[in-house]
């Protein structure tokens, strides 16, 4: 056996382990069943845009059916200075419901992450103590809010992540973003599990007022243009690690929109990915060099193959072992996220090393475009 084909499989034997611990951590996270509580919590719902307009009518329709007291609901709207209708979506949004407490602010850009300027911009007006963010381009449950509700009152924590998934049509390019998204998705909860979590998404995240200050808000993590939600978790998971929940509840579920568009999808993973270099725990920081090891070594492994530097069996068991593994933690995420549906992820399973090892390396040295600007690395 040659020492490319000793390196692949080292490669594949510590990645292997890496992912079976988390398949074990994702057992671990029970899901939470709803008992019959008052409506005691009051949210803040902070929802950051830029040229939303052809989603805001959605999100904003679900928002206004949300089960719960409408008296102890308040949505900030931030505007990220949007050059399409978004804003008047929003003014008319807010008149059809004038009950509901909703105030639009334009964002200040104050440092180099936008996101972070348009939830700090919302934070000293914000009048309840839990904060909420989702994103523009989002459906919320109608019981995401008294979901939330109970399990603050049963488990009191002081963060809340939430799981995110796609609304997605019956095409592979869906198919493969759906997939992609619920392996995060099986990683955040399997790191939750094994008590080493790294991982959430801003478009369901919950957290106090009190922690947020706590851990200094975004200060020290303003020099990213994302990381809103991982480097904040992050901090929190530093400092009081119990106070961090992960809430495993079909009724607090927040659907997405995937990407039409190939260069679109790269960026927003390039995005994605960029994060990973500032992690702040070792423990995240290696998981993402093994998968980006993994993915790239065997994208590699399929290259040589033609000129014989390596043996085609070798190469077919490490994809076999590696798609087994990782069919067990997506068939985990899919029970939950999409109730067991049907799913083949074969092809996704073949383009997938491709695709995230030429996100990974682009990520560590290229700039990506989001929102139509451009962020430096």
């Amino acid at each position: 056996m040659g020492i490319v084909s000793i390196v692949l499989l080292v490669i594949l034997l510590v990645y292997v382990l890496l992912i079976v611990q988390l398949i074990f951590g994702f057992n671990k996270v029970k899901s939470f069943h709803v008992t019959d509580l008052a409506s005691k919590t009051a949210f803040t719902i902070v929802i950051p845009f830029r040229n939303e307009a052809k989603n805001l009518p959605k999100l904003l329709e679900s928002i206004s059916n949300l089960n719960y007291p409408h008296k102890m609901i308040e949505i900030i709207l931030v505007d990220d200075f949007s050059t399409d209708n978004s804003e008047r979506i929003c003014i008319q949004w807010r008149m059809k419901y004038e009950h509901l407490d909703t105030t639009l602010l334009e964002n200040l850009h104050l440092s180099y992450s936008p996101k972070k300027d348009a939830i700090g911009r919302a934070m000293p007006i914000a009048k309840h103590d839990w904060i909420v963010t989702t994103d523009a381009d989002c459906i919320v449950n109608k019981n995401w809010l008294l979901t939330l509700n109970n399990y603050i009152q049963t488990n009191n924590p002081e963060m809340i992540v939430g799981a995110v998934m796609y609304r997605a049509k019956n095409n592979w390019f869906h198919h493969f973003q759906q997939l992609d998204l619920m392996s995060l998705q099986g990683v955040t909860i399997g790191s939750f599990g094994i008590g080493k979590p790294f991982m959430c998404n801003g478009a369901n995240f919950a957290y106090t007022k009190k922690i947020f200050s706590e851990i200094g808000g975004f200060g020290g993590i303003s020099d990213k243009a994302s990381g809103d939600d991982v480097f904040l978790l992050q901090k929190a998971v530093n400092t009081n690690k119990e106070k961090v929940h992960y809430l495993k509840n079909n009724d607090v579920i927040v659907k997405t929109k995937p990407e039409n568009d190939l260069y679109k999808l790269f960026m927003q993973r390039v995005r994605w990915a960029g994060k990973s270099t500032s992690y702040k725990s070792d423990y995240a920081k290696f998981l993402a060099v093994i998968v980006l090891l993994m993915n790239l070594s065997l994208t590699i492994a399929f290259c040589l193959l033609p000129f014989a530097f390596l043996n085609w069996k070798v190469v077919l068991s490490v994809f076999l072992i590696k798609y087994i593994v990782d069919s067990i933690l997506l068939y985990k995420s899919n029970a939950y996220l999409r109730k067991g549906k049907f799913f083949v992820p074969i092809a996704s399973s073949v383009t997938y090393p491709f695709f995230s090892s030429l996100v990974g390396i682009y990520s560590l040295f290229g700039s990506f475009r989001w929102k139509g600007r451009m962020f430096r690395k």
